[in-house]
C-alpha cells in the first residue's frame, strides 16, 4: 500500500468478537451475516431503511445510507462503537446509483473522516469484470470491463473503497461474489422466484421456463458469508478478493437441480425459447485461488445441498407470495 501522511489508525478487530455494524442487513445476504457473526458472540447492529422481521434478533438502526451524509453515518459508527463495517447493500433497477455508488460514496467519506476507522469488508461481485472469453477463469487481475448499469455501478463503488485502502484511509477488503444460492434466496434472483413458482406446481401440469444457455460459477450463501467473517478477521496482503465455487455450471443441470430438489421430475420444466436478460455473461468461472491463500478459504457446499437448502426455507417460509403455475 501506498503511504499517507494524513492516514489515522484504523480499529484491530482481527482478535476476540468484533462490534459489527452490518449495512443492508435486511437483505438476503445481510440478514445471513449478522446470524453468523452473532453466532460467534459479536455484537451486532444491523442498520438499513427499513425494519424487517429477520433482524429482530440483533439491535436494528434505521438509516438511510444513501440519502444521508458521511457526518450522519460517522456519528452512527461511533455511537455503536463499530470496529467493523461489513457493506452488503444492493441496488437494482431504479436504485442502482443511488445504492451502488451514492451510498458507497457516504461509507468512505464516513470512514475517512473517523479518527480510528471500523475495518471494512465491502461486498462487490464478480459481474464487475464484464464477459469473458469462454473457458476463462476470473481472477483478481481480469481487466474490469462491465457492459451494463449493474456492473458498471458496482465496479465505480468497489473501486472507491479499493482507492481509499489503497492510499491508507483506511484498512478494508473488497470480496467481489459470484451469484449466491442456498437458504433464503433474493426472489429477484432466477433461482430463488423459480423457486418460489416451484412450491404450486402440480408435477403433472409443470411450467414453462426460459432457461439461459450459459455456464456460470454459483457460491453457496453459507460459503460467501463464510468468506466474509474470515476477511474480517485476516491481515490480507491484498484489499481484493474473488469469491466464488471455482466452476461453471450449466443453468440448466442447476435447474434440474433445483426441481429435484422440490421432489419434482425434470419433466416439470417445459423450457421455451426466448432471450434472458442477465447480469452476467454466458460464462462464468471464478478463481479462487487467492481466497485459498490469504483467507484459508474453500467453498464447502455441493450445488445439490445448496439447492435442497434453497427450497427448503422457501418451501416453509409462508411469508413469501404464492408462486404463479402459469
Amino acid at each position: 500500500m501506498t503511504e499517507n501522511a494524513n492516514a489515522v489508525a484504523p480499529s484491530n478487530p482481527s482478535a476476540g468478537p468484533f462490534r459489527v455494524a452490518v449495512l443492508g442487513a435486511t437483505g438476503c445476504l445481510g440478514r445471513q451475516i449478522c446470524t453468523a457473526f452473532a453466532a460467534e458472540g459479536s455484537e451486532v447492529v444491523a442498520i438499513a431503511r427499513r425494519y424487517a422481521p429477520g433482524s429482530a434478533a440483533h439491535r436494528f438502526r434505521s438509516l438511510d445510507l444513501a440519502g444521508g451524509t458521511s457526518e450522519e453515518l460517522a456519528r452512527v459508527l461511533a455511537q455503536e462503537n463499530a470496529d467493523l463495517v461489513v457493506n452488503a447493500t444492493l441496488g437494482w433497477g431504479d436504485e442502482l446509483h443511488y445504492t451502488n455508488v451514492q451510498l458507497v460514496e457516504r461509507l468512505v467519506g464516513a470512514l475517512t473522516a473517523m479518527r480510528t476507522p471500523p475495518r471494512l469488508v465491502h461486498l462487490g461481485t464478480i459481474h464487475e469484470y464484464g464477459p469473458v472469453p469462454f473457458g476463462t477463469a476470473i481472477h483478481e487481475d481480469t481487466p474490469p470491463a462491465p457492459t451494463n448499469p449493474y456492473g458498471q455501478t458496482k465496479l465505480i463503488a468497489s473501486r472507491m473503497v479499493l482507492d481509499a485502502v489503497r492510499n491508507s484511509a483506511f484498512d478494508g477488503v473488497v470480496l467481489r461474489v459470484a451469484n449466491t444460492v442456498g437458504p433464503h434466496p433474493s426472489l429477484e434472483s432466477f433461482f430463488g422466484s423459480l423457486a418460489v413458482r416451484l412450491r404450486d406446481v402440480d408435477a403433472a401440469t409443470g411450467i414453462e421456463l426460459t432457461i439461459a444457455d450459459a455456464e456460470r460459477d454459483y457460491v453457496d450463501v453459507r460459503d460467501a458469508v463464510d468468506a466474509v467473517v474470515r476477511a474480517a478477521r485476516s491481515t490480507l496482503a491484498d484489499p481484493l478478493v474473488n469469491i466464488g465455487c471455482g466452476q461453471a455450471m450449466s443453468v440448466r443441470k442447476l435447474v434440474t437441480e433445483l426441481v429435484t430438489a422440490a421432489g419434482l421430475p425434470v419433466e416439470a420444466i417445459r423450457e421455451q425459447r426466448g432471450e434472458v436478460h442477465s447480469r452476467g455473461g454466458d460464462w462464468v468461472q471464478v478463481d479462487i485461488s487467492r481466497a485459498a491463500r490469504l483467507l484459508g478459504w474453500r467453498p464447502r457446499f455441493a450445488i445439490g445441498e445448496s439447492m435442497r437448502a434453497m427450497w427448503e426455507t422457501v418451501r416453509e417460509d409462508q411469508s413469501l407470495p404464492a408462486g404463479n403455475s402459469d
